[in-house]
């Protein structure tokens, strides 16, 4: 039966920086948070937009207003 265990040294691999992962997962989390609130916010404005009379200026404005607020309060 053939012998399949390592015979020579055992690579390790490199060493990591745990300082630029968790800057890495830093920014991932941001980005999930930051791009679930514009999504959220862009259906609440289109929903406003297309299902009442307000129209399509009134829709961009509220998605200003929106993620304005969301991004104060998520700061």
């Amino acid at each position: 039966m053939a012998d399949h265990t390592p015979h020579g040294p055992i690579e390790l691999g490199a060493k990591m920086d745990y300082a630029e992962h968790e800057a890495t997962y830093g920014r991932f989390l941001m980005l999930s948070k930051y791009g679930a609130l514009h999504c959220a916010t862009l259906l609440v404005a289109m929903a406003f937009g297309f299902f009442t009379s307000a129209g399509f200026f009134s829709a961009v404005i509220l998605f200003i207003l929106l993620s304005a607020v969301g991004i104060y309060l998520l700061r």
